[in-house]
């Protein structure tokens, strides 16, 4: 159907970017509920013609209930981190007595988004969660349709709905002081990707730890996610003699590191001491087991569906009695073998 895009089924926020109305009134057209104005009503039923458009069954049948389905919108799930959060809402949901259904967007932007949040609707799901690390994707949630519930994890404190996240800043300063009480005289950061929410937190905590014991940052190197980025990072540094200490942005990128000091005959913990973030399940494995830090993305899911419920039963007075959690998750150093005091 050509009229959608790019041969697409239309969803529902085509119908209402159509007909000029929001997704809520093309939902209530289609239920035939009795409050919409007959011009209205005739708009969105000639748009839905237009677009050949096919409603949900279940979101017919289910008009004026709920589907006991919630809905998560993820951006690269490959990483480790987006995909335990995954885990850690699926694991809260099913708890809680509700199914998941994903959406998975490629592009971060406003499109990608919506129509993410379109897919996710025309299947009834009672809320919505967006894994937002990324400045476009907040930017995104601005123009959410104000009928469905809806929280982000991410660490942007100016998210236009309610968000859960790990405290980035305060897991990096955990990072950073545990090397430093260990007698190095500065650490060396190699942070993840420059777009990337929690990597700006983390770069700030570092930071700040440092210039908390009154040391000037040494120059920022910029990495990725992956464990690639974290090799050629660590050919760089390893050409330096004055690194003893090295905070890597998360455990990925502490791998290709861990590669590239053995390459230049560089030991870990005895020449230079490394951390990570994020404690994936092989860190206490590597050689030597990494000391990283570990953030909780149970805890995360848990938080991030009790959010979402208290928002769904809003002016219920079973809403009322749902207290709203905490909206930041301490991180956990997790001490291991590649941290020790500098040589000599």
């Amino acid at each position: 159907m050509e009229a959608a895009g790019h041969g697409r089924a239309a969803v529902m926020t085509d119908v209402a970017r159509l007909a000029g109305v929001s997704s809520q009134t093309v939902s209530r057209v289609l239920n035939e509920h009795p409050r919409v104005s007959p011009a209205t009503r005739e708009r969105v039923l000639q748009a839905v013609r237009q677009l050949d458009y096919h409603p949900n069954a279940l979101a017919r049948g289910l008009a004026g209930g709920r589907s006991r389905v919630v809905g998560v919108i993820s951006f690269n799930t490959v990483l480790y981190g987006p995909a335990a959060t995954m885990l850690g809402i699926e694991r809260a949901a099913h708890a809680s007595g509700y199914g998941l259904s994903i959406a998975t967007v490629e592009h971060v932007d406003r499109h990608g988004v919506l129509s993410a949040y379109g897919r996710l609707a025309d299947q009834s799901v009672d809320g919505v969660i967006v894994i937002a690390p990324q400045t476009a994707a907040v930017a995104a949630l601005c123009h959410f349709p104000s009928g469905m519930a809806a929280v982000a994890v991410s660490p942007d404190n100016c998210a236009p709905v309610p968000a859960i996240s790990v405290d980035q800043v305060t897991g990096a300063r955990l990072a950073v002081t545990h090397l430093l009480e260990l007698g190095h005289r500065t650490v060396w950061h190699i942070a993840g990707a420059d777009d990337s929410l929690d990597a700006r937190g983390r770069i700030e905590g570092w930071r700040a730890a440092l210039e908390q014991a009154g040391i000037a940052p040494p120059p920022l190197i910029r990495g990725g996610w992956s464990a690639r980025s974290g090799y050629r990072a660590g050919l760089k540094l390893a050409e330096r003699n004055d690194v003893t200490a090295i905070f890597a942005g998360n455990d990925q990128l502490a791998l290709g590191l861990l590669r590239a000091l053995a390459e230049h005959g560089i030991r870990v913990p005895d020449d230079v001491s490394v951390v990570g973030f994020d404690d994936i399940p092989e860190a206490e494995y590597l050689v030597p087991p990494l000391t990283t830090v570990r953030q909780d993305f149970d805890e995360v899911g848990r938080r991030c569906m009790a959010a979402l419920l208290r928002r769904m039963h809003a002016g219920h007075p079973k809403g009322a009695k749902l207290p709203m959690p905490d909206p930041t998750v301490q991180p956990t150093l997790i001490v291991r073998r590649t941290t020790a005091p500098p040589p000599g």
